[in-house]
């Protein structure tokens, strides 16, 4: 068939039958082939996605534990301080009531002796206690 102007014989075509599914044959083994490797490809670029992965979930798990950690640290830095002015407030606050605990029975002592003045005075002029 190497004149292209003979006309094809069953022969010719059967054998252009045969070339063909060995050519398909041929392809589909070769296209096989390529998706096996692309699988394997995939598979390997999946893996290796899912390990990067892993580890991005590890660091940014750890850097929010390390904040998390910070963060508790400052906040147990404010409740000393708290404590510490509470407790300066508490000690001032202390002592105030003790001058003025000393100051009140200080007056007191002082208005029982004038009330004791005063009630000489009236037992010397006898005059009753006004109600």
């Amino acid at each position: 068939m190497d004149d292209q102007n003979v006309p094809a014989t069953k022969g010719d075509l059967a054998g252009l039958r045969v070339e063909l599914k060995q050519d398909i044959a041929g392809l589909r083994t070769e296209l096989k082939q390529d998706i096996a490797g692309l699988r394997t490809e995939l598979k390997q670029d999946i893996a290796g996605l899912r390990a990067e992965l892993k580890r991005d979930i590890e660091q940014n798990r750890s850097e929010f534990q390390h904040g998390f950690d910070d963060l508790r640290e400052t906040l147990r830095d404010v409740q000393t301080e708290l404590l510490k002015a509470f407790y300066s407030f508490a000690q001032s606050t202390e002592v105030k009531l003790k001058d003025s605990e000393v100051a009140d029975f200080m007056l007191r002592q002082r208005l029982t002796v004038a009330e004791s003045r005063i009630t000489e005075i009236e037992k010397r002029l006898n005059m009753p206690p006004a109600a």
